[in-house]
């Protein structure tokens, strides 16, 4: 038993989307489920691999398409041209990122009343923006993402918890963007957590991600302590590990009956 995949094809507004859906069947049950949303280029074998490594975590996780089938940007300017139309019409966009939530729930490996959902990138945009909408899931992960508000959602109240991991060179977000979000996330009375990796720049989890000049650089350091700080969120706000503790305090309890402290 391991870990499983499949593609799920769906539609939103008449287009064609194809979802990779990734599960381990040595997780008995339906299990809490995490949306993955991917950065400019479109799903690719990126956004895989994250939905492979959060099954292997237990979950069930969705890489969703927002562009649709088959479609992905070859360089910044068709990556550029694929997002803009999403960023011009944010309703369109965060009812894209709805019905992809619903897909995950929709499969039979997922527990339902459990998801969340985390992106990179413009994906962490659409995360927050799904967040924004007062849409009811469990939490939002955003890493390297946009904070620019939609415009559409001003004084609606956020349901989801929050977390931003981000890098505090990223000339793409500078630091009043940070503090505007901030101070947004609290108005819109959200849980929320802001954590700013020192000297790093966007898209640091990416290990292709080579262009300082442009303000993008892989970090192993930042990379390692934002997916760490992510697992942790999602086990809070799903109340979930695959091996039995849920919360901290049942960690502490385990070692104590285990004997392990």
């Amino acid at each position: 038993m391991a870990v499983q995949t499949r593609t799920i094809d769906y539609t939103d507004g008449g287009t064609g989307l194809e979802g990779y859906f990734a599960w381990d069947d040595a997780v008995s049950g339906a299990r809490p489920g995490v949306l993955v949303v991917h950065a400019w280029a479109g799903r690719s074998p990126f956004e895989e691999e994250v939905a492979r490594k959060l099954a292997a975590l237990g979950y069930a996780a969705l890489a969703m398409d927002v562009y649709g089938k088959g479609v992905l940007g070859g360089g910044p300017e068709e990556n550029t041209k694929l997002m803009t139309p999403f960023l011009e019409d944010r309703p369109m966009l965060q009812n894209r990122l709805k019905t992809g939530l619903q897909v995950l729930r929709d499969q039979a490996e997922t527990d339902a009343g459990k998801v969340a959902a985390t992106g990179y990138c413009f994906g962490g945009l659409c995360v927050l923006d799904l967040a924004r909408t007062g849409e009811d899931f469990q939490g939002a992960a955003s890493f390297h993402g946009l904070f620019n508000k939609p415009g559409n959602t001003d004084g609606t109240a956020i349901k989801a918890k929050v977390l931003a991991l981000h890098g505090w060179d990223d000339p793409m977000v500078p630091p009043a963007d940070v503090v505007a979000l901030a101070e947004e996330l609290t108005a819109a009375g959200a849980d929320w957590q802001i954590h700013g990796y020192g000297n790093t720049l966007h898209a640091f989890t990416n290990p292709e991600a080579n262009a300082p000049d442009m303000g993008a650089m892989y970090k192993a350091d930042a990379d390692r302590r934002s997916w760490q700080a992510m697992e942790n969120f999602l086990a809070e706000v799903l109340d979930y590990r695959r091996f039995g503790a849920t919360r901290p305090g049942n960690w502490i309890r385990l070692a104590r009956q285990t004997g392990l402290n």
